[in-house]
Order: C-alpha cells, then sequence, then structure tokens
C-alpha cells in the first residue's frame, strides 16, 4: 500500500493509509465502546444512576482488548484486523445480554462469563505464541484425531463426568468447574480432517470404484477418514450432542469436498445424513420430540413446545426496533441465556437489532472464507475452510432452530451466548485463522511463490496419480 487512498494492487483490498494493525485498533476502541454503551442504557433502564456494571464491563473489557491486541502486534503484524474486533463485538454485546437475563432472572451469570472472556482471551494469545507455524498442526494430523475421540468420551469417565444435564451428558468437572470438552474437540477434528486430506488429496481425487452411479476413490484411502469422522459422530449422538454432529459433519463435507473438488462427496454425504437422521428419530425420542414441535409447537406449547413457543412469542414482541433494553421478558423464555440469548436479542432490539447481530457474524464469516482463500498452502486452505464453515453452521443451527427454520438443536450462539467452553473454543478458533492470515499476508511475496510452488506440486501428484 502506498497510497492513502484507493486499492491495493497486490491484495485487492481497500489502502486505507494505514497498517492492519492501526485498524484493528480502532476497530477494537469501537468494539469496546458500543458495549459500555449499551452496558450504560441496560443500567439506566433499571436506576436512573450511573451503573457500576457498565463501568466494570467496559474496564474489563479494555484492559483484555489492549492486552489481546498487543500480543496479536507482537506475535502476528499481518494477521486480518477484523477478526479480532468482530470476536470482541459480539463477545461484549454478549455480556450485555447475560447481564439483561441476569437482572430479570436473579442471577449472576455475567460475572461468570467475564473472568471465561479473560480466560479465553489469554487461551487465544497461548496459541499465537506457541503455534508460530500452523503448517506444524499438521504432522500431529492423527494425534488430533485422537484426541477428538478422547475429548469426546471424557464425558463419559466416573470421576470426570458432570451427569446429564438438561437431557445431555457433555459436560465434565474439573476443580470446581464445569467444562464442555467437544467444543475443543470439534477444533481437533478439523485440524485432523485437514491434515489428512491436504497428504492424501491427489490419491482421493481419483475415482476407481463405483457406487450405483458416483465413482470414489479406493476404500484404502477413504476409509481413515470416514472412520474418525463417523466414530466421533456416533459419540456426539450417544451423548445427544446432535447440534455439535451436525456442525462436525458439515466441516467435514466442505473440507471434503474443496480438497477434491469431486461433487460426489458432498451427494454421497447428503444420503448418509438422510439415513442418518432417519435412525436418530426411530433411535431418540428427544430427537421425535424436537421434530414434532418444530413441525407444531403449539400443540405443545405449554410443555415440549414452551421453549420455541415462548421464543417465538418474544422475538414477535420485539417488532422492527424491539422493546428497548431492559423493556423485555426474558424471564419467560427457558435457557434465554445460553441456547435462547438470540431471542432475547431479538425482543429488546427488534428486527434491526438482531439483523446488525447477524451482520456481524456474516462479516466474520466472509474474512474467514477470504483468508481460506489466500492462504499460503492447502493445509491452510482447508483449516480455515473448516473452521469457518463450524462457526457459519453454528450460527445458522441456533438461529434457524429459534426461528423455526430448522429443528431447535440448543448448541450455543458463539460468542453471544452464556458458555466458558464455548467462548474458549471460539478464542482458539479466531487464533488459528489469525495466525493463517498473518502468514499469508505478513510475508506476501516469499509465501505467495510457497504457495504456487504447493499447488503446482499437488497438481503433479494428482496428473501422476490419475
Amino acid at each position: 500500500m502506498s497510497a492513502a487512498t484507493g486499492t491495493s494492487r497486490r491484495t485487492g483490498e481497500p489502502r486505507t493509509g494505514s497498517s492492519p494493525r492501526a485498524t484493528e485498533a480502532r476497530l477494537l476502541a469501537f468494539a469496546v465502546v458500543v458495549t459500555v454503551f449499551a452496558s450504560m442504557l441496560l443500567g439506566w433502564s433499571q436506576s436512573p444512576e450511573l451503573p457500576p456494571s457498565a463501568v466494570l464491563t467496559g474496564v474489563a473489557l479494555t484492559v483484555v482488548a489492549i492486552v489481546a491486541h498487543l500480543v496479536v502486534r507482537a506475535t502476528a503484524p499481518g494477521a486480518d484486523p477484523t477478526l479480532l474486533p468482530l470476536a470482541f463485538l459480539l463477545n461484549g454485546l454478549g455480556l450485555v445480554f447475560v447481564r439483561r437475563v441476569d437482572l430479570a432472572a436473579g442471577s449472576d451469570l455475567a460475572t461468570t462469563q467475564t473472568v471465561w472472556t479473560a480466560v479465553s482471551v489469554a487461551a487465544m494469545c497461548v496459541v499465537l505464541v506457541v503455534v508460530r507455524n500452523v503448517r506444524l498442526l499438521s504432522r500431529y494430523q492423527y494425534t488430533f484425531g485422537l484426541l477428538t475421540l478422547v475429548l469426546l468420551v471424557l464425558p463419559l469417565v466416573p470421576g470426570l463426568s458432570a451427569g446429564v444435564i438438561n437431557g445431555a451428558q457433555l459436560w465434565i468437572d474439573v476443580a470446581g468447574m464445569r467444562f464442555q470438552p467437544g467444543e475443543l474437540a470439534k477444533l481437533t477434528m478439523v485440524v485432523f480432517l485437514a491434515g489428512y486430506l491436504e497428504r492424501k488429496r491427489a490419491l482421493l481425487s481419483v475415482s476407481s470404484q463405483r457406487i450405483g452411479p458416483l465413482l470414489v476413490p479406493p476404500p484404502r484411502h477413504l476409509a481413515p477418514v470416514l472412520v474418525a469422522t463417523f466414530a466421533a459422530l456416533v459419540v456426539m449422538a450417544g451423548l445427544r450432542d446432535l447440534g455439535s454432529a451436525l456442525l462436525l459433519f458439515g466441516a467435514f463435507l466442505a473440507v471434503l469436498y474443496v480438497a477434491t473438488g469431486r461433487a460426489a462427496y458432498p451427494a454421497l454425504g447428503l444420503v448418509a445424513f438422510a439415513i442418518g437422521a432417519s435412525i436418530a428419530y426411530q433411535l431418540f425420542a428427544h430427537v421425535r420430540v424436537r421434530v414434532s414441535i418444530w413441525l407444531d409447537p403449539w400443540s405443545q406449547v405449554t410443555d415440549a413446545g414452551y421453549q420455541l413457543a415462548q421464543s417465538l412469542f418474544a422475538i414477535g414482541t420485539g417488532g422492527l426496533t424491539g422493546a428497548g433494553l431492559g423493556g423485555g421478558r426474558p424471564q419467560d423464555v427457558p435457557f434465554s441465556a445460553t441456547d435462547a440469548i438470540f431471542v432475547v436479542v431479538g425482543e429488546e432490539l427488534g428486527l434491526l437489532g438482531a439483523t446488525a447481530l447477524l451482520v456481524a457474524f456474516l462479516l466474520l464469516v466472509v474474512r474467514g472464507y477470504k483468508i481460506s482463500l489466500t492462504a499460503r498452502d492447502e493445509f491452510g486452505t482447508l483449516l480455515a475452510l473448516g473452521l469457518t464453515v463450524t462457526i457459519a453452521l453454528q450460527t445458522f443451527v441456533i438461529v434457524g432452530g429459534l426461528t423455526r427454520v430448522v429443528p431447535l438443536t440448543g448448541i450455543t450462539l458463539p460468542f453471544v451466548s452464556y458458555g466458558g467452553s464455548s467462548l474458549l473454543g471460539n478464542y482458539v478458533l479466531i487464533a488459528l485463522l489469525l495466525r493463517i492470515s498473518d502468514e499469508s499476508r505478513g510475508r506476501p511475496g516469499g509465501r505467495s511463490s510457497g504457495r504456487r510452488r504447493t499447488i503446482g506440486r499437488r497438481r503433479t501428484d494428482a496428473a501422476g496419480a490419475r
């Protein structure tokens, strides 16, 4: 970038006349100001005096944002400047709405969520300091695959398991703290998929076996990734974590399709999904219940369909501009701080506020896809894509469930919902995307040539395999 305005010839991005880190600092300041302003409005809705919670939230978020920015500046100076501000904006608004639920329900979840924010940002900084070259992760692909299965079965281990909570067995108790290891298992699984598919890409692109009208590669090359993926899916289904199973399956199909370029894989995946959904419907009573309330929540409005019915009432009450911060009734919606936090946003900020929140998620996903397209090698491309698909699917599934587009699955809204393990997993995800973007943007000349060499070598391998 050589001028203050216009477009960079090298990257095709708008020229701002400042470094990515300066842009990040300004956007972080904007995210903190929006959070503090929203927190003050919420406090003034309860009392005419300046609410202490707004000051504390602002101070805590400012300190954490400064530390995160300095770590990114020192360890990933060329990283995408919008990822961290978007994460902080969503996280900050999440803190405000969790506090709103506290005011209505008499709980104190926001304090715990603030502590988890500091812990999660610290974890993000550790990942940035330790993982200086994301490609090194591909060397431990099978370790990550095994770690995924270990993390998934931890909630079943006696002494660690927190038992069945709200119909699912997903948590463990560690030093008095409850943690959901499945949130990290989604990330380790994506690392495994990216590493394995990057190495086997050429072989998986060659089809020698026929299944009906579809041609597929030799089973010995596809079997390891299928076994690991479906083992993870079976464990998740056994733990009744069907929402996470859907996210993992979607990420698996997306990474597999991009790695091979073969439409047969998504086609077979959709068939497998239909068969799996049918089997789950027959085996699990809670799946049948969720499908029935999705089709007709009003027939069970006082029982199983109560949460969905109340969610629809709350969103409808919000209208275009909402009831205002502090003007809604989140206490009427079950699990309003976790599964249904989007409903609280929709009721108090209306369609405009809910749409603005979704636009923030859309920007996050778009930047993730851009990082995937500009990654310096195929492992980075597949890893960034898998991580981005995970966060995109998670947002779609929970928002779609609360608005009756798809059956409700009971997963969290990334960065916004109350939940420490979810927050920790999502900040680690942001750290990996920051690292991939830094590798592709920080030193574009040398790394672009490396990427071209890698792609050329893969194309040669694929041609040889054919």
